[in-house]
């Protein structure tokens, strides 16, 4: 499988390939069709793989790759719902250690989930624009 672009631009995954048309799926939709061959190129430097995952909000990637378990997901969620929150709050709350707790929040930081805060004169932290997107979408997706 490859990625492809049509004239217009638009990204899709080569499923097929026969002698006058080939049959792409839409990453986004996953709808499959088929298409002129002089109407597509190969899109260079993205991998199936990628186009694929394209399909699917940054937000929501980024909290995908960011977080392992359900606990390391609670708290992000806990965050956007009831944020900003003090460390001394978070540890005293949740059942993780400080030492575990520091490193999902280092973790988040990293991947631009959250940002510290400072909740009535202490450390803390806070969810970012990106954290909200992502769970708000992710809650949108449940049954």
């Amino acid at each position: 499988m490859r990625t492809v672009r049509d004239d217009s631009g638009d990204r899709y995954l080569l499923v097929k390939r026969s002698s006058e048309a080939s049959l792409v799926r839409d990453p986004a939709t996953g709808e499959e069709r088929y298409v002129e061959n002089d109407r597509l190129e190969p899109a260079e430097g993205e991998t199936p793989l990628e186009t694929a995952a394209g399909a699917v909000s940054p937000a929501v990637r980024r909290i995908l790759t960011a977080t392992h378990d359900d606990r390391s997901l609670g708290l992000l969620v806990e965050l956007v719902d009831g944020g900003p929150i003090a460390v001394r709050d978070l540890l005293a709350t949740y059942d993780l250690c400080e030492s575990d707790m520091l490193g999902l929040l280092t973790e988040f930081r990293a991947a631009g989930l959250v940002e510290e805060a400072t909740i009535a004169g202490e450390r803390g932290y806070d969810a970012t624009d990106l954290a909200r997107e992502g769970v708000t979408a992710l809650r949108g997706t449940q049954d």
